[in-house]
């Protein structure tokens, strides 16, 4: 399939099926429009009216057109209050689009939605990425696919004109965030450690990254003890991965942390029923999204030093497993004493936390689906985001709004790490109940010294049960995007 920007408009183009978007109770048929209605045979007009479509968000509608007109099908999408237009309602328009022109079978579709702040780069960056998120089939389990072979093989964003370089540039992004998501939906018998070495080795190859990787012994001299407390129960080797994309000259110096559990148990504290254990094959969501995020600046190649890290483990059950109530020593020298073995993402994350820092860089990034707490607070379509540094909030926010994808900032409150206090050792692994996915942050909080570090609470958004927006049922490779803005937008 090809999407290219023309100087066409809906008024002058002719293919199969004709696309407009149309804000909502702005439907009046005047203008230009009147002029296309009058080409289409009052197809618009008549649609419009008798289908009482008003432009609302999620509204569509598709209609066949006259035989004799220069296009055979039309498809209305809604895109809701002008007022709350934005990245993510463009994107969800070109999906909506793309889910439609795929169920009639269309080959050509022309699309005329509006500009994204009068930026046609960046509009048709947005259209593509929805095009393409929204067709995306994983069937690699399947022995009989349900979903046959897309008909369409032409996308044309009408009136953006060319646009080779910005569709290019998104095509590099989803490409990060379709390997995200093939890993977060693989189960944990496909995606294990060692495959995240496998995918980190392939992407170094590759696209010519550097790559480290600590095993067991290597991680136990630089003191891992919380890393590697929770992974002494797996009988799988633990897997400390390092991938740095290097530029000759950068201008800045990132690093990116994952949490990368391929199954989480729940160790000695089992997750019992209800309780969605089958589902957490997806606890390795932001190491997933980590290594997304690698590919996709691998190939854009902007002028920022990044290093990926993903610790990787299963949190298990075995003779050897860590009890409730043991005492580890994370490579800071910092103890924590394990009231919960359950909470294990923040024990291999600390230890991630450290060695990043001490790469020297000029800003930390960590996101992981950490707590149910924070979908509590948010939602399923929300992901927390919490910072003692301003600059760096402000800049994820900016990104994740270019990205089209949501975070909410929430506070670090200093006197919750009460809650976390031991009477045996520096900390708890996890504190009361209320506020957890703040104590959570303030938790990994003691793993960093100096460094402007944000932690991104993902464990709403990373997967999703029904078709949303760009996302189709299943994983949704979130957060690529917006770490991909992130490292992009301090380079622009």
């Amino acid at each position: 399939m090809q999407i290219r920007g023309t100087d066409y408009t809906a008024l002058t183009w002719q293919g199969d099926a004709l696309a407009l978007g149309f804000f909502e109770n702005a439907t009046e048929i005047s203008g230009d429009l009147a002029q296309l209605d009058d080409r289409l045979e009052g197809v618009l007009r008549e649609l419009i009216e008798e289908k009482e479509f008003k432009g609302k968000a999620g509204q569509k509608l598709v209609a066949r057109v006259g035989s004799k007109t220069p296009v055979k099908k039309l498809i209305l999408v809604g895109l809701g209050e002008i007022e709350k237009f934005n990245s993510q309602v463009l994107a969800d328009g070109a999906a909506a689009i793309a889910r439609l022109a795929k169920t009639e079978k269309v080959k050509t579709l022309g699309i005329s939605l509006p500009q994204r702040e009068h930026d046609p780069a960046a509009t048709a960056a947005i259209l593509t990425e929805g095009i393409l998120l929204a067709l995306h089939q994983d069937n690699r389990f399947k022995s009989d696919p349900e979903d046959k072979e897309i008909k369409l093989t032409t996308v044309e964003l009408l009136g953006l004109g060319e646009q080779a370089t910005a569709i290019s540039k998104a095509e590099k992004i989803v490409s990060g965030v379709i390997l995200a998501r093939e890993m977060v939906a693989a189960p944990a018998n496909e995606v294990t450690p060692l495959t995240f070495t496998t995918i980190a080795t392939e992407l170094a190859q590759t696209y010519g990254l550097e790559l480290e990787v600590l095993g067991q012994s290597e991680c136990e001299a630089l003191g891992m003890g919380a890393f590697l407390g929770v992974a002494k129960a797996s009988d799988l080797p633990p897997q400390f991965i390092h991938l740095t994309y290097r530029p000759a000259n950068p201008t800045k110096k990132l690093a990116i942390v994952g949490k990368s559990l391929t199954f989480d148990s729940g160790g000695l504290n089992i997750k019992g029923a209800g309780s969605g254990i089958e589902t957490m094959k997806m606890d390795m969501g932001g190491g997933g999204a980590t290594l997304g995020a690698a590919k996709a600046i691998a190939q854009l190649k902007p002028n920022v030093e990044v290093h990926f890290i993903c610790a990787a483990t299963e949190n298990m059950i075995s003779g050897k497993a860590m009890h409730p109530g043991d005492i580890l020593t994370a490579s800071n020298g910092k103890t924590i004493e394990v009231n919960n073995t359950d909470a294990e993402g923040r024990l291999t994350l600390a230890d991630a936390l450290v060695f990043a820092e001490k790469l020297g860089v000029e800003a930390i990034v960590d996101l992981a689906t950490l707590t149910g707490a924070c979908i509590v607070a948010l939602g399923d379509d929300i992901g927390g985001l919490w910072s003692p540094n301003q600059e760096l909030a402000d800049q994820l926010k900016t990104a994740a709004d270019k990205a089209g994808e949501k975070f909410w900032q929430m506070p670090m409150e200093a006197k919750y790490f009460e809650g976390l206090k031991s009477p045996i050792a520096d900390m708890k692994n996890t504190g009361p109940r209320a506020g957890g996915s703040i104590t959570a942050a303030l938790f990994l909080q003691q793993f960093i010294k100096e460094t402007p570090w944000a932690h991104l609470d993902i464990a709403g958004p990373v997967w999703t049960d029904k078709q949303n927006g760009v996302h189709n049922a299943g994983a949704t490779g979130y957060p690529v995007r917006t770490l991909v803005q992130w490292v992009l937008g301090l380079v622009e």
